[in-house]
C-alpha cells in the first residue's frame, strides 16, 4: 500500500479542501455563493482562529502550531450550525496540515461531511480522506464504511476500492476483500499496479480460491510478464488445483518455457511429474539446468536415480521416434497411440512434428481432447505458431483450463515478441 498512500499527502488534502470561508475572509471565487449562515457565536471565535492560521501559515513555529491546535478545540464545539461545521472543519484541515496531525484533519473532514454543506463533487474526496485517515488509525470499520460512502457518492478511479480491500485484509477477512480488490483491479485497467495483483494473488491463495487465483495470474503475468510473477503464478495455481501428474507436467513446461523455477522444489516437482522413465530427456535437461541454477544437488538420492533411469533410455528413446511415427500414421491407429508418438516428439523439442501427430489424434473417437488440446499449444509455441497455439489452448475445458490461460496469455507474449 505504499505506492497508494503516497497520493494522500497532507499538503494535497489542504490544497484539495481549503476554501476561503465567507464571511470570515471570503475569496472572490466565492462572492456570488449564497451567504452562509453562521451562528453568532461560531462568529466570534472562528474569526480570531482564521487570523492565527494565515499569521501562522507566514511564520510556522511549534509555540504557534500548539496554539492553533487549542484555539481549534475550542471552537469546534461552537459550530452548530451547518455552515459553521463546514467552516471550522474546513480549519481542522488547514491546521491538521500545518501541524502534520492527522487526528485533527480527520476530524475536520467529518466535521466538513457532517455539515451538509458539501458540494457533490467534494463530498466523495471528503468520504475518501475520512477513511484514508480512519485507516491510518487502525479503525478499520470506520474506514469501510466511508470508503463505501466515496464508492457510493460517485468518487472516480480505483483508489478507494484498494483501501476498502486492504481494510479487510488487515483483520484477516480475505474471503471479502479479495473481491473487492479484484474490482480494482478491472477499474483500474492497464494502469493497475503490479503490486495489486500480487495481493490478489495472495489472498485467493489464502482462501484457497482456485478460480480467482486462475484470473489473478493471468492479469498478473499479461501486465507485468517477469519471471517473478510467473513462477509464483504457475506455482499457485499447482498448489491449489492439486492436478494429477500427467497435468501437472504441462504445468511445469510452462514454468521451464519462461525459465522461472524459483527454488530446488520446483525442479523436483518438474523431475516428479515429467517421471524419468516416460520422458527421461526432459529429466536430465531439467536436472542439468537446476545443478547449472546453483538450486540443484544431483547427487541427491533423489535427482541421482531420477539420472540413473533417464540417462541411459535417452538414446534409444529417440532413435524409437521414427517407428512411433509409423506407427501413428498408420490407418488404423488409435487417438492413444497418436497422442502417445506427439508426447514422445513433444519431450525432444520436435514441437512442428509433435502438433502434427496430435492433431490427427483429435480427429479419432476417445480422444481425451483437454489433454491433447493443451500439447497441441505446447507443440505449437515451440514450433512458433503462436496464433494457432492461441486457438488450441482457447478449446481446452475442464481442469487444465486455468493452466490453458496462462499458456495461451505465453503464447500471446511471444507474438509479440516479448
Amino acid at each position: 500500500m505504499t505506492a497508494f498512500r503516497s497520493r494522500l499527502s497532507r499538503v494535497a488534502l489542504a490544497s484539495a479542501l481549503a476554501l476561503g470561508i465567507a464571511g470570515l475572509g471570503a475569496s472572490p471565487a466565492m462572492a456570488a455563493a449564497p451567504a452562509p449562515a453562521y451562528s453568532k457565536a461560531f462568529i466570534a471565535a472562528a474569526g480570531p482562529l482564521q487570523a492565527a492560521i494565515e499569521k501562522v501559515k507566514k511564520a510556522p513555529s511549534p509555540e504557534g502550531l500548539a496554539d492553533l491546535k487549542a484555539q481549534f478545540e475550542k471552537v469546534a464545539p461552537l459550530a452548530t450550525a451547518p455552515d459553521d461545521k463546514f467552516a471550522v472543519g474546513n480549519f481542522g484541515i488547514q491546521i491538521g496540515s500545518l501541524a502534520q496531525d492527522n487526528a485533527i484533519q480527520r476530524k475536520g473532514v467529518e466535521l466538513m461531511i457532517a455539515s451538509g454543506k458539501a458540494a457533490p463533487d467534494m463530498l466523495p474526496k471528503l468520504h475518501f480522506y475520512a477513511g484514508n485517515f480512519a485507516y491510518e488509525a487502525k479503525e478499520y470499520a470506520a474506514a469501510r464504511a466511508s470508503l463505501q460512502a466515496a464508492v457510493a457518492a460517485g468518487y472516480q478511479g480505483a483508489d478507494p476500492l484498494v483501501l476498502l480491500a486492504e481494510t479487510y485484509f488487515q483483520e484477516k477477512q480475505d474471503k471479502e476483500g479479495l473481491p473487492v480488490l479484484i474490482k480494482a483491479i478491472d477499474a483500474a485497467g492497464a494502469s493497475a499496479p503490479e503490486g495489486w495483483y500480487r495481493r490478489a494473488l495472495g489472498a485467493a491463495y489464502t482462501i484457497n480460491d482456485y478460480p480467482a487465483a486462475v484470473s489473478v495470474a493471468a492479469k498478473l503475468v499479461k501486465g507485468y510478464p517477469t519471471k517473478q510473477n510467473w513462477s509464483a503464478a504457475i506455482a499457485v495455481l499447482r498448489d491449489l488445483a492439486r492436478l494429477p501428474s500427467q497435468d501437472t507436467i504441462d504445468l511445469m513446461r510452462l514454468m521451464a518455457r519462461t525459465n522461472s523455477f524459483a527454488e530446488e522444489r520446483d525442479y523436483g516437482e518438474f523431475v516428479q511429474a515429467a517421471d524419468a522413465r516416460r520422458n527421461p530427456g526432459e529429466v536430465k535437461a531439467v536436472i542439468d539446468a537446476g545443478v547449472a541454477a546453483g538450486m540443484v544437488d544431483a547427487k541427491k538420492t533423489f535427482y541421482a536415480e531420477a539420472l540413473r533411469v533417464a540417462t541411459p533410455r535417452i538414446a534409444p528413446d529417440k532413435a524409437s521416434l521414427p517407428g512411433l511415427e509409423k506407427d501413428a500414421r498408420m490407418p488404423n491407429a488409435t487417438a492413444a497411440t497418436l497422442a502417445g508418438a506427439g508426447d514422445a516428439f513433444l519431450s525432444y523439442g520436435e514441437g512442428a512434428k509433435a502438433a502434427e501427430l496430435y492433431k490427427l489424434a483429435l480427429t479419432k473417437a476417445n480422444v481425451d481432447k483437454p489433454v491433447v488440446l493443451t500439447r497441441l499449444g505446447i507443440a505449437q509455441v515451440d514450433a512458433g505458431d503462436y496464433a494457432g497455439a492461441q486457438e488450441s489452448f482457447g478449446k481446452v475445458e475442464g481442469a487444465r483450463q486455468g493452466m490453458a490461460m496462462l499458456w495461451s496469455t505465453f503464447a500471446a507474449q511471444k507474438a509479440a515478441g516479448k
